[in-house]
Order: structure tokens, then C-alpha cells, then sequence
């Protein structure tokens, strides 16, 4: 493993690349090195797409293939030549399958024994692999159900290495099984387990640290994926776990801060979203908030190069319920998809909801925005553009896309879409 200092050294560059590829994304402009869409939420797991201006509606968005497959919640992801999708099959196997962007041709696939059984009571959302796979340039990191996490060459689908949280590190079975989707950066693998958050050498597949320690059963594990995120001009892990929201230090795994969430039996499912020195959250059962996070000490005080403390302040709350939909942030404004199945605009700054639209759809939508448009998929499979206009709710076009549920999230690359039906992969193209 590189030094502490080497590996901080590192960080410092990422926070660097993240603050500038956001301020670019922010202002319409694709950042210097332009990545695919290879993760959870994106290129900055922030739901952002990057690349040509999008057009103004959705009659060019032609479907190029579809692959039937087993069932998966999980998000496609792409690199420049595959998409990689996940499946399950005969309540037994988990399979990683490789398929070529413009064709559809299958690949590779990879499979292993990793079925399990989600409790009763939520039984009719599946037992179905969840988990969003994640790739950097040679490798694809994927969550299977029953608490295992297995490293495959991107090009071939050969295991680099596998482990067996349960078997292997002795970690608590997460009830409802791995939902966490993995965060890699240059050196790690980071995910919410059983036994809480952990960090995992991406070359070794050894534990570096476990942060969060959880004691596991039926409020154990996360339903939620941690995003990297500059705070204080320092890069933090924000983490939403079953009962609070924490920012941690990557290099260390030092809980820097946190706060209580008040959550519907721990449903506090959507990604954290970063606003400034503040952190956006709304829960299942709760509210929406917007927490400042300040220094425990004077900044003059503070050595770089060590893990930094933080007091935290609610600046306000509302009623705005979140549910499974991560929001998309632009120019200060969350947009969300609520737990009464409505959209809605809130300011950021203040809290003020700006717009809540009639109800539409079922319980989820995935979201992704580029300049100031996002597209909306929800799981019903009707795909909407709508503005991102803070006065207004306007939907600028939809467009049925699939006959089957389509609950994993959207995955948009340049003139690709690609969407993961239940049990189906289509791509189109959208120009």
C-alpha cells in the first residue's frame, strides 16, 4: 500500500479534478478529460452527464438493440467500446455480462453462486441483484447479493479476485442484501456492508480499514452508496448509513463528522448531495435538510495532512419527503422525485420549495441532468425531458421506452442511452 501522505497527496489531486469537472459541468462545458459513464450516478456519481448539448426533445431517440436477460435492478455502465450489465437467474446465480456498445453483441460473462432470500415484507421488490457495478481503466468492481465483492478484467470478465464479506471477513449478512454500489478511486474500493463502511485495496482485494462499525440484523448494512465530496477544501466520503449522515476522511477511515436522520425503519436510501461547505439529504419517513459543515478549529490550526474534525449546523428543513430518487443539483436548485410520487424544486440556499408537481408515475425515477435539461426515467418505463426551471414544472417531452419496469438507473453517454429493463437491455441512440 502507498504512504498515508502519498495516498492524501492523491486525494488532494481528486478533489482537485472533481472541483473542476463539476464547475464545468456546471456551466454547460464538458471537463478537460471526459469519462464515460462508468458508475453509480455517473462520471461524479452526482447524476451528470457530460459531453454534446442534448437535443430539445426526444423524437430522435431511436432504439438501436435489445438483449433479453435475467433480472437485475442494477445500473448499466459503460466504457468507451462496452456496456456491462448484472443479472439474476434461477433464484441461484448472479451473473457480470460485457456486451459491444453498437451492436449488442455479447462479450463475455462471468457468473458465481450468490442467490439469497430478501424478508417477507419486502418480498415483492425481488431478491434480485441491486447493486450498480463500477469501472476504472482495466476493471469492473461488482456487489453480489449475498455480501460478496468480486474484481473482473473489464476486457475478458476473468476474476482478479473475489471476497466473502460473511465467510472471508466474518461480516453480519445485510438483510436485504448488498445494495451499496462501489466507489473506486485510484488505490481503493470503498462500500457500506453488514458490518459498516469499508475500504478495500482494488489491486489486492485485502481490507485497509472498517469505519461505521455496525453490528448487523435488521437495521444493519445501507440501502444507500457514499460520493466523494470537497468539503473544506478537503475531500471527504459522505456516507448516509441506516440511521445517520457522515462525512468520513478516505485515507484513514476517521468519522469527521455526523448527524442523526430520522428515517421510516432506516429508509434513508438516496446518495448524499454536496452544496457547497453543506450536505443535502431527505428520508423516507423524515424531512428534507441541508447541513453546513464547519471546522472544529481555526483553519490556521489545521495540518493538512492529518484527519480534520467538524462540528455540523442545520441550516433549515422541510417537509419534502425523498424516497429511492437521488436528486440532480443545478444552479443551487435540487430536483427530486418525492415519496408522494410527486417532482419538486427546492433552493438550496434557503429551503424554499420553489414547485411541486401533480403526482405522476409509481415509486422511483432515476435522474440525469446535463445544462439545463434532465431526463427523468421512471420505473414504469416513460421517459420524460423536462427543464430545469426553477419556476416551473415543465415537461419539454416523454416517450414510453419499455413495456417492463425499468428500476435501474439511466445510464447516458453521449448520443447513447442505455436502460435496464427488469429482465431486458436496451440501447438507443438520441440525436
Amino acid at each position: 500500500m502507498p504512504s498515508l501522505r502519498g495516498y492524501r497527496l492523491r486525494l488532494v489531486l481528486l478533489a482537485l479534478a472533481i472541483s473542476s469537472a463539476a464547475e464545468a459541468m456546471a456551466q454547460d462545458a464538458a471537463p478537460a478529460v471526459v469519462p464515460t459513464w462508468n458508475q453509480w450516478r455517473g462520471p461524479l456519481r452526482t447524476g451528470h452527464a457530460v459531453g454534446r448539448a442534448w437535443p430539445k426533445d426526444l423524437s430522435g431517440l431511436k432504439r438501436l438493440w435489445r438483449v433479453p436477460l435475467g433480472r437485475s435492478y442494477s445500473g448499466p455502465v459503460m466504457d468507451a467500446n462496452r456496456v456491462f450489465t448484472t443479472e439474476s437467474r434461477d433464484d441461484k446465480t448472479e451473473r457480470v455480462l460485457a456486451f459491444d456498445r453498437k451492436s449488442g453483441k455479447e462479450l463475455w460473462s462471468t457468473g458465481w453462486d450468490g442467490a439469497m432470500r430478501v424478508p417477507f415484507f419486502a418480498g415483492r421488490n425481488g431478491s434480485w441483484i441491486r447493486s450498480t457495478p463500477a469501472l476504472d481503466d482495466s476493471s469492473i468492481y461488482v456487489a453480489g447479493m449475498a455480501d460478496s465483492l468480486t474484481r473482473m478484467d473489464k476486457v475478458t470478465g476473468e476474476v482478479l479476485w473475489r471476497v466473502d464479506l460473511k465467510k472471508d471477513w466474518k461480516h453480519p449478512m445485510q438483510a436485504f442484501g448488498f445494495v451499496c454500489s462501489p466507489l473506486v478511486d485510484d488505490a481503493s474500493v470503498y462500500v457500506q456492508t453488514g458490518a459498516g463502511l469499508v475500504r478495500i485495496d482494488k489491486k489486492k482485494g485485502e481490507r485497509v480499514w472498517t469505519s461505521l462499525d455496525e453490528a448487523g440484523g435488521m437495521m444493519g448494512g445501507a440501502f444507500s452508496s457514499p460520493v466523494f465530496a470537497t468539503l473544506l477544501g478537503k475531500l471527504q466520503l459522505l456516507v448516509q448509513t441506516r440511521a445517520e449522515l457522515c462525512g468520513v476522511d478516505p485515507v484513514v477511515g476517521t468519522k469527521q463528522w455526523g448527524v442523526p436522520i430520522k428515517t421510516f425503519r432506516g429508509m434513508n436510501i438516496l446518495t448524499p448531495l454536496a452544496f457547497g461547505d453543506a450536505v443535502f439529504t431527505s428520508a423516507y419517513g423524515g424531512r428534507a435538510h441541508l447541513f453546513d459543515i464547519k471546522r472544529e478549529r481555526d483553519s490556521a490550526e489545521a495540518d493538512p495532512n492529518e484527519s480534520e474534525k467538524c462540528v455540523v449546523e442545520e441550516r433549515w428543513n422541510g417537509r419534502a419527503q425523498g424516497y429511492m430518487t437521488s436528486p440532480v443539483q443545478i444552479d443551487g436548485y435540487a430536483y427530486l422525485y418525492l415519496r408522494s410520487k410527486r417532482f419538486s424544486c427546492i433552493e438550496l440556499s434557503s429551503g424554499k420549495t420553489m414547485w411541486t408537481s401533480e403526482p405522476i408515475g409509481d415509486e422511483y425515477a432515476s435522474l440525469v441532468a446535463h445544462g439545463k435539461d434532465i431526463l427523468a426515467l421512471m420505473n414504469t418505463g416513460q421517459l420524460l425531458l423536462i427543464a430545469a426551471n426553477s419556476e416551473r414544472y415543465e415537461v419539454k417531452d416523454q416517450k414510453h421506452v419499455a413495456d417492463a419496469e425499468t428500476w435501474g438507473h439511466l445510464a447516458v453517454d453521449g448520443e447513447q442511452i442505455v436502460i435496464r429493463e427488469l429482465e431486458a437491455l436496451s440501447s438507443f441512440t438520441w440525436n
